[in-house]
């Protein structure tokens, strides 16, 4: 009975302590669990201070005098927004019923890149559509696919379909301007398709404590070539522009390191963090990212990946219905054929 009794008064005492540490469902309380679940889980905490001089302490001091015993769910919504804008990345959301916050600059500060009606003069009227990806041969003998999400499923036969219909082409553009991610398995899929061997094509750590540096060893990420499947052996030059973020950010790491690739474009938008999702006291959903991912020299991919050609669609061209991204392509695989 003494043990029992012990037992339960141990357990009061926990629960009892864990209730103390929870924050209250008030502007206060919800302001410092958001603060609290960014500094101890998200990861480039450090990195941004490294860039651009981020301190996240004096953005805990600037935001929470903001704050109102009174103010409505509406204005601490914006306090919020604000505060993760500080950030400067695209996965970290705010989700409430009446709204969802978006860091956007990593694009609306930078050229776009790509016009559909222009992209759709290049497709013609006779392209093939296979699980999201669009494709045709272009007049040069040049194979044009477009794939503008990934989250998009493509199955391997779809692939293999795919570059069967291309492979008389004497190279491939692969365009994944606007793509603003999704599942990082079709990235790898895709990617399997352009290497004969197995490729180190970077590494990624875990956070493992509450420390802003609490991460894990880095573990390799390799691409393995898609076995028994049909894999491209001719040049292919892989099109970006500010939007191909995410799962699009990991795509073009992947196909920096294949011998017949080649980026041509606008940097990346980034996005390479692994997103995790946390909730606070008045029932909002944070998404932010959790696990850092590098190239094979351990440079970190957030904030984009430099294309291999850096060139924008000029107004000239756009006003011709000239695609400059896509011409630039042509003109690099004409020369490059095998």
């Amino acid at each position: 009975m003494k043990n029992l009794f012990a037992i339960l008064s141990l357990a009061i005492l926990l629960t009892s302590c864990i209730t103390e540490d929870v924050p209250d469902n008030t502007p206060k309380g919800n302001f410092e669990a958001l603060w609290n679940i960014i500094d101890t889980q998200y990861c480039f905490l450090d990195y941004k201070h490294e860039e651009y001089g981020l301190d996240w302490d004096e953005v805990y001091r600037r935001y929470q005098n903001r704050l109102t015993d009174d103010m409505t769910k509406k204005e601490l919504f914006q306090v919020l927004s604000e505060m993760l804008e500080e950030l400067r990345d695209g996965h970290v959301n705010l989700v409430a019923s009446h709204e969802t916050s978006q860091y956007r600059e990593w694009y609306d500060n930078y050229p776009a890149n790509f016009v559909d009606t222009i992209q759709r003069i290049y497709l013609g009227k006779d392209y093939a559509i296979a699980a999201g990806m669009k494709y045709t041969i272009l007049e040069d003998n040049i194979g044009y696919l477009y794939y503008g999400s990934f989250s998009a499923g493509v199955g391997e036969s779809n692939l293999d379909e795919i570059l069967n219909e291309l492979s008389i082409c004497d190279g491939l553009i692969l365009d994944i301007r606007n793509n603003g991610g999704g599942m990082l398995t079709l990235s790898e899929r895709l990617a399997a398709r352009f290497t004969n061997e197995k490729r180190l094509t970077g590494y990624i750590c875990y956070k493992q404590g509450p420390g802003h540096n609490d991460f894990s060893s880095p573990e390799p990420v390799y691409v393995e070539p898609a076995t028994d499947r049909v894999r491209w052996q001719k040049p292919v030059a892989v099109l970006t522009n500010r939007r191909a973020y995410s799962s699009t950010n990991d795509f073009v790491g992947k196909m920096k390191e294949m011998p017949k690739a080649i980026i041509i474009g606008d940097k990346t938008g980034g996005g390479s963090g692994l997103p995790f999702s946390s909730e606070l006291p008045n029932g909002w959903s944070v998404r932010f990212s959790a696990s850092p991912m590098y190239d094979p020299d351990m440079k970190h991919l957030e904030f984009g990946i430099d294309p291999d050609i850096k060139v924008d669609m000029t107004s000239e061209d756009m006003s011709k219905g000239i695609d400059t991204i896509i011409e630039t392509a042509r003109i690099y695989l004409r020369n490059h054929k095998e």
